[in-house]
């Protein structure tokens, strides 16, 4: 009778329905596939049964009263004590209370969690939208990230797991966590001398990955819940793989199935776009690495070790050219393509930025390797082409000049992120947007600062819902 699948459940349960709601439930259960998050009611019984299989969804316990959510943050304002629901498991709820039960009709005596966000960091603060205000964030987002974690010649974990006997690391991401992953390869191979792998997670399962039980299986996610990623963390799993979850939201599913973690403490991401768990996620990954290191009797780098605790201050700098930052994105207003380029760590920074830009503005972007340019981009550049090019100090700047030098010459504008007082970037540059210097491994955390506040105020200037983009979702709970 209606436009969406999730109404065959409903006539499913009506008809196994016999004047108990819990049992229709649980005999539609057992005979569905697929995932789902449900709350049934039925006129004839005061109470709401709920359960789940692969969504996320949790039961809110207030003074007196109950609530039914798949996030924490929907909830907040009027309770943080929760029961995180597992998959087949079912709830129901009564005016005196929650009994929760598993797929065997058997009575659980499930944790009940404490929520440690407040209202305050779900509202907007005076900002105009939630991205914005979480990209301000950062300074903050950052320094809860590594605050208690770096000192200035030590790392401290709370990960137990051997690291002499990991013989491979697997990370595993989806979107922007791909991204993060993808930095993480570089920084974790190069401090720590570990071969690393990244693959999205929607592909990992499905080639049949050769695990052991020497292999480390990292998932990285926001939320906690992505179904992909969690769906190839089982298969890690089953496979004898061990595993650890970098993710932000505290109690997700993905937290409480993992052998080990790192929370991000990066506060709730409310804007569809991740900007603060990005940065977090890589400073973690950084982190992770710096552990892996030092307990492989390295020495350690105490220099990078500095640069982190003063990593807020130069974020902040970053966050002060927002206006001239505005500015270029007026002048670009109207463009429908754009290329981002960079080198190195910078690569995934150009990816990132160029999917900032898709998601908020609706402007198709591409980001590739800046050296890659010329085996098939090149034949894009022109004038209605901006190319933003991440072109920091350090020994492939050169090379990045070249590949600039290629696009000027073909009358493609050129927008460059850079830390450098380089001649050469000044006169083949249409906009520079200049950012604090950085040791290279911090340098993806600040470059991609202007990369999010050029994504934000294109979006905004179409006058587009910068927190709520179409067909896109904060938490992606579907295969």
């Amino acid at each position: 009778k209606s436009e969406t699948d999730s109404e065959v459940l409903a006539h499913l349960i009506e008809k196994f329905y016999k004047g108990n709601l819990e049992e229709a439930v649980l005999m539609a259960m057992r005979v569905v596939e697929g995932t789902f998050g449900l709350a049934a009611v039925s006129k004839n019984e005061q109470k709401i049964c709920v359960a789940r299989r692969g969504s996320p969804l949790l039961v809110g316990i207030g003074d007196g009263e109950f609530f039914v959510s798949s996030d924490a943050t929907a909830i907040l304002n009027h309770t943080k004590k929760v029961i995180y629901l597992n998959d087949n498991e079912i709830a129901s709820i009564t005016k005196e209370g929650v009994v929760v039960r598993d797929f065997n009709w058997e009575p659980l005596n499930p944790e009940i969690h404490e929520i440690k966000w407040s209202v305050e960091q779900i509202e907007k603060k005076g900002f105009k939208h939630f991205m914005l205000k979480e990209i301000f964030e950062q300074p903050e987002s950052l320094s809860n990230c590594f605050r208690g974690r770096v000192k200035n010649d030590n790392v401290k974990s709370s990960i137990q797991f051997d690291v002499g006997s990991i013989g491979r690391i697997i990370i595993i991401a989806c979107g922007t966590s791909w991204h993060s992953a993808l930095i993480g390869k570089h920084l974790i191979e190069k401090l720590a001398g570990i071969s690393v792998e990244v693959d999205y997670a929607s592909e990992f399962r499905y080639r049949n990955p050769l695990l052991t039980e020497k292999d480390l299986v990292i998932a990285i996610s926001q939320s906690g819940e992505t179904a992909d990623t969690l769906a190839a963390l089982r298969e890690a799993r089953s496979k004898n793989a061990r595993t650890m979850g970098i993710v932000n939201v505290v109690g997700s599913t993905i937290a409480r199935e993992v052998d080990s973690g790192i929370y991000l403490h990066a506060g709730p991401e409310i804007g569809v776009a991740s900007t603060k768990a990005f940065t977090s996620q890589v400073l973690a990954l950084l982190i992770f690495a710096l552990f892996l290191r030092q307990k492989k009797g390295m020495q350690p780098d105490e220099k990078l070790l500095r640069e982190i605790m003063e990593l807020p201050e130069k974020i902040k700098i970053c966050l002060g050219d927002s206006d001239n930052i505005r500015k270029i994105a007026e002048s670009l207003n109207g463009i429908k393509n754009f290329l981002y380029l960079g080198r190195g760590l910078n690569f995934p920074v150009a990816l990132e930025g160029a999917l900032k830009l898709k998601e908020i503005s609706y402007v198709h972007a591409e980001g590739y390797p800046a050296a890659e340019m010329k085996h098939g981009p090149i034949a894009l550049i022109d004038k209605e082409m901006p190319v933003v090019f991440l072109a920091t100090n350090g020994n492939i700047l050169e090379k990045v000049l070249s590949n600039m030098q290629e696009v000027k010459s073909r009358g493609g504008r050129i927008i460059t992120v850079t830390d450098s007082d380089n001649e050469t970037i000044k006169r083949l540059s249409d906009y520079v947007i200049k950012v604090p210097s950085a040791i290279e491994e911090l340098s993806p955390i600040v470059n991609v600062i202007p990369l999010q506040l050029l994504a934000y105020h294109m979006a905004d200037l179409r006058g587009l819902d910068v927190d709520k983009p179409r067909n896109l979702a904060k938490s992606v709970t579907v295969e």
